[in-house]
């Protein structure tokens, strides 16, 4: 597949390709910048941020002084951040301001398309922002010093990549019922995805965290291959109704204990253990992220435990792929029978009549139409929820061969969660690649997706 060609041939040659921007229709009167952005104050002295300026009176971004190309869209945006540095512009503010109301244009792909330009002229990424800062579901912040003063006082990770990195191993089931190995799997997948939200923490995904399940290997090999400083180990013991979990993070260059904590509760504080565990490794390794925001790093998304053991069951075989897979679906059945509301099970659901459809498990007349019910029920029930919207671009590009909807579902998903590797690599392998034909588009998407998961072989 396409992340594998990429492990065997050089990428020297292939670089970021720039994504087209879309043509945008005006009224006949509407000309120049004026009609497009309005209330931007003139300023007549160059913006300098690192090794650019822009000159605002002149419409030109400069590196070292050489004027670089620019589209008229991403130019608007980076004026328009830098207008407030180190502060949220919001997506409204930018469909207002750039896109005005009578430019008739897909919003959603247009902004992604427009900031993935930009990001591509200050080589700026989502997933290890130096300038650009996506913020999800809000909008978008610039947070590198301008002219010389720091404006944002968060690091980032392009320039503390190798302090501000942690892969999580899997935890180890010490209970009696090998049953628990599912759950102990659920554990460590809950909590790489509660770190992955803060922002300048550089988190190896779960494939290639997962590639080490097993296998006893010194913690300074592991952090070189998938280059991190830390590594976080745990267990998980189960008896009834009580839980005990111990987690140890450990330097990943001398593999000595950095930090270690033992938590005995009982099942029901299982999500408010891994935020704490998650909560204090960030405190732990000093990473600077939003704690005004009361919001828990961990979003169980049911209340019903039973629900969500079948959930981080249902994923784990889902991964496992072939035959897993009809046990994967019978899982995520049983766990919206529990709670019809389960948005993360109802993606699981679409995922799986997906999967045995495109692997020739079963009539893809028969479960495609399934996998769609079940996506457009999980996009409903929670529209912010990233693996809904990842399950629903599958859904339309593999049922339904709607390649519109497909790329509004998938530019959605990695909106919402830049890091989520397995929409990128689908986006990457189904869409670009196979449904458009964008194969230097694909390499380059896959590239980033290994940026997280250097040793997964998928897909």
């Amino acid at each position: 597949m396409l992340t594998s060609y990429l492990h065997s041939q050089s990428l020297a040659n292939t670089g970021v390709s720039g994504i087209p921007l879309l043509f945008v229709v005006h009224s006949p009167a509407q000309t120049g910048v004026s009609a497009r952005v309005h209330h931007v104050p003139p300023s007549h002295t160059p913006i300098r941020f690192g090794v650019f300026e822009l000159d605002t009176e002149s419409g030109e971004l400069r590196k070292h002084g050489v004027k670089l190309k620019l589209q008229e869209q991403p130019f608007q945006i980076l004026r328009l951040l830098l207008e407030r540095p180190g502060k949220v512009v919001s997506r409204e503010e930018l469909q207002q301001r750039v896109w005005p109301s009578d430019t008739f244009v897909d919003f959603d792909r247009g902004l992604y398309n427009a900031i993935n330009k930009l990001r591509e002229c200050l080589d700026d990424s989502a997933e290890s922002p130096r300038f650009v800062e996506t913020l999800s579901r809000r909008g978008y912040r610039f947070i590198a010093p301008v002219n010389g003063t720091a404006t944002h006082a968060l690091r980032t990770l392009g320039s503390d990549a190798t302090r501000d990195s942690i892969a999580v191993l899997p935890f180890i089931n010490i209970s009696t019922d090998p049953e628990n190995e599912f759950f102990a799997d659920g554990v460590t997948e809950e909590i790489i995805n509660a770190l992955a939200q803060i922002p300048h923490l550089h988190v190896a995904a779960r494939s290639s965290a997962f590639s080490f399940k097993g296998k006893h290997i010194d913690p300074r090999v592991i952090g070189e291959r998938l280059k991190v400083r830390t590594i976080l180990e745990g267990s998980v013991r189960r008896s009834g109704d009580s839980l005990r979990i111990t987690a140890q993070l450990i330097s990943a260059a001398d593999g000595f204990h950095l930090w270690s904590d033992r938590y005995d509760r009982q099942m029901r504080d299982v999500f408010a253990i891994q935020d704490e565990i998650a909560r204090s490794i960030a405190e732990r390794l000093k990473v600077t992220f939003d704690q005004s925001e009361q919001e828990p790093l961990v979003k169980a998304g049911t209340n019903n435990l039973e629900a969500y053991q079948l959930y981080v069951k249902g994923r784990t075989l889902a991964y496992r792929r072939g035959g897993a897979i009809p046990r994967a679906l019978e899982c995520f059945q049983r766990a919206v029978s529990l709670d019809p509301e389960y948005a993360l099970a109802w993606a699981g659901l679409g995922d799986a009549h997906n999967a045995l459809g495109y692997f020739a498990l079963a009539s893809p007349e028969a479960c495609m139409p399934k996998g769609m019910e079940a996506a457009r029920r999980a996009v409903a029930l929670n529209p912010s929820l990233s693996e809904a919207h990842a399950a629903l671009a599958m859904a339309a590009l593999m049922g339904n061969w709607d390649k519109a909807e497909a790329e509004r579902e998938f530019l959605r998903a990695l909106e919402l969660n830049p890091r989520h590797v397995h929409a990128r690599d689908t986006y990457a392998v189904y869409y670009l690649q196979l449904a458009t034909g964008c194969t230097t588009e694909a390499l380059a998407q896959a590239k980033l997706a290994l940026e997280f998961d250097p040793l997964s072989s998928y897909p």
